[in-house]
Formats: C-alpha cells, sequence, structure tokens
C-alpha cells in the first residue's frame, strides 16, 4: 500500500476535478498554474500509482501518449472518447468480452486479457462540425 502523500492527493483532486482524459504534462501544467510546486516526475509517478490501484483510468492516445482520468467504475470496463473534446463515457461491451475469450480459446490461449476503447465525435461535437 502506498502512503498518501500530499502529492499524491494533489493529483488526484486534480484527477477528479478533470472531465475525461489527460496527460501528466497538461495535469502538472494545471496543478503548477494553480500554485501548486509538485514536480512533473512526482505528477507521473502518481499518476501511474493511482492507475494499479484501480483509482484511475489510463489509456494511450492514438497519437501514443499516456492520458488518465478519475475512475468511475470498479472493475473491467470500456470507454467512448470524443477525439475532440474528450468527454468519456464508460460502457459495458459483453460483446467484445464474449468474443475476445472466444478468439483467444480458438487460438489456445488461457488468461487473456484486453483493452477496447472506441474514439469518436461526441453529438455536440458533432453538430458543431456541421455548422
Amino acid at each position: 500500500m502506498k502512503r498518501n502523500t500530499w502529492q499524491r492527493e494533489a493529483v488526484r483532486e486534480a484527477l477528479d476535478d478533470t472531465e475525461g482524459f489527460i496527460s501528466a504534462q497538461a495535469l502538472h501544467s494545471s496543478l503548477h498554474s494553480s500554485g501548486s510546486p509538485i514536480g512533473l516526475a512526482t505528477v507521473y509517478r502518481a499518476l501511474g500509482d493511482l492507475a494499479s490501484t484501480g483509482e484511475a483510468d489510463s489509456l494511450q492516445s492514438p497519437d501514443g501518449e499516456a492520458l488518465y482520468r478519475a475512475c468511475t467504475t470498479t472493475g473491467h470496463h470500456h470507454h467512448l472518447i470524443c477525439r475532440n473534446c474528450g468527454l468519456t463515457v464508460e460502457i459495458a461491451a459483453d460483446e467484445v468480452e464474449t468474443w475476445a475469450k472466444r478468439v483467444a480459446a480458438e487460438h489456445g490461449f488461457t488468461g487473456a486479457a484486453h483493452v477496447v476503447d472506441v474514439f469518436g465525435l461526441c453529438a455536440n461535437c458533432t453538430k458543431l462540425a456541421a455548422v
């Protein structure tokens, strides 16, 4: 169990106040602009710790950057993520779970795991793009 330091708590609170996914650098910039002396390496470490304990979701953006958000659902889940505004919706995907288990078994794999996040445009960004 990791100690709950003021730095980790500051990162957790900043992540809770952020809608959608955010990079460690952007979160650090936000903390820094609000007067926090926390270092970038500490933000990376705290985000990694929060992700490993399930308190934060972590994913890789289409550009390859690690992104984080406060996790609101315990257990395995997937996301719909707006490429424009970052709006994120946690979704169940029973069909994906069934498919992943079936395909793994067909190829003799056991203990298979997967990550599925769907990127697109939310309804609001779609409307704005049409204007």
